[in-house]
């Protein structure tokens, strides 16, 4: 992991401590107690860092899988790949980055009814961290769109994952390039939407409200903004 200062090395130095743990004890208080005896990390710091102790530690993890596929992606060339072939490369790469055990074990946590909202969030995080590696250019109510619908493309493409027994997974590859197909079509639809004589008539009336929709302008602007 890498690490810009000396609370990211501490962050990196827990993390990596606690995957050893995390199959037994899942993203706890346990383990994180383990992590810092493992990695000599000081109980004040380690409180600092994550002061929410398992659940702060499967938070930061899956936000160190984004960091990666971030960087993964911005080395990459896809310039041959179609579009729908680099949002399933992206999301497959994301996957192949992290640990299984520990995805298992996050899912387990932020299914939990107190932890539900941040779990979701952290999805739409993950869907956003692709849009925004592959140059997603759209900035009204098509940026929120694209993400919920990666979103539920990811999540369902890890649940399959979790229990996916196949050769390299390929029949998780496979569910993938099947949803994938399944929000291509979606999006077509959507385009023939706008150009039919009906769609114009309802974008000029009714769906005119959408058009004042714009993407945040920071990452902490959500849910957007209207149009002045």
């Amino acid at each position: 992991m890498q690490a810009d200062n000396s609370m990211d090395t501490a962050k990196s130095r827990l993390l990596t401590a606690a995957l050893v743990h995390v199959p037994f004890d899942g993203w706890s208080d346990v383990t994180l107690r383990a992590a810092m005896a493992d990695s000599g990390t000081a109980a004040g710091l380690a409180a600092g860092l994550f002061p929410r102790g398992g659940v702060d530690l499967a938070a930061a993890y899956h936000k160190w899988g984004d960091q990666m596929l971030r960087d993964a992606l911005a080395q990459a060339d896809l310039t041959a790949l179609r579009f729908r072939e680099k949002v399933t490369h992206a999301v497959r790469l994301r996957l192949e980055l992290v640990d299984q055990e520990a995805v298992r074990r996050g899912v387990a946590l932020f299914a939990l009814p107190q932890h539900i909202p941040e779990g979701a969030a952290l999805i739409w995080g993950t869907a956003d961290t692709i849009w925004t590696a592959l140059h997603d250019t759209s900035r009204d109510i098509n940026w929120y769109s694209k993400r919920a619908t990666l979103s539920a493309v990811y999540s369902a493409t890890v649940l399959y994952w979790l229990g996916d027994s196949s050769e390299g997974n390929a029949d998780t590859w496979a569910f993938l390039d099947r949803r994938i197909e399944n929000v291509m079509q979606f999006e077509k639809i959507k385009a023939g939407f706008g150009q039919n004589r009906i769609g114009q008539a309802l974008a000029r009336g009714p769906l005119k409200i959408f058009q004042r929709i714009s993407a945040p302008m920071a990452a902490n602007d959500l849910p957007g903004r209207g149009n002045d």
